[in-house]
């Protein structure tokens, strides 16, 4: 089954952030603002019962909303450099990292490009590398 349409995706996150109406709609907007700065062909879905996902050759990182806090998760994080340390949860996972963002606190929004910039970059490395026949399943003659 396929999710809502990108159209409705968005509509779906306006709605939340409308929802929300506090500091957490507002740091919600802020975030999506910048990760369409960062990369204007990001596309935005609505997966797992609500979560904003924000993708483009795959999934480059979610917007959480909490009660205490706005979690953006990047879905590679882990092969992430992160020379600024925005990583501040979720660091001893093998795959993901996540940066929790607290009422009040400032974003460092060049950072935080690039941070984005480079999981995109990741994610079409990814998507243009031959898959070896190992890993298709598929044995070489």
């Amino acid at each position: 089954m396929k999710g809502p349409s990108v159209e409705s995706a968005s509509a779906f996150i306006d709605e939340k952030i409308k929802e929300l109406g506090d500091w957490r709609g507002k740091t919600l907007a802020k975030v999506r603002a910048i990760i369409h700065k960062a990369d204007p062909e990001i596309v935005e879905e609505w997966k797992w019962m609500g979560t904003p996902v924000f993708s483009h050759g795959g999934i480059v990182c979610t917007g959480e909303t909490y009660k205490n806090v706005v979690k953006m998760t990047f879905a590679k994080g882990a092969a992430l450099e992160d020379p600024s340390g925005l990583f501040n949860s979720s660091l001893d996972g093998n795959v993901r990292r996540a940066i929790d963002i607290h009422e009040g606190e400032k974003i460092d929004e060049a950072a935080l490009k690039d941070l984005i910039r480079a999981a995109v970059a990741l994610n079409l490395k990814a998507k243009s590398k031959p898959k070896s026949p190992r890993a298709s399943g598929k044995h070489a003659e």
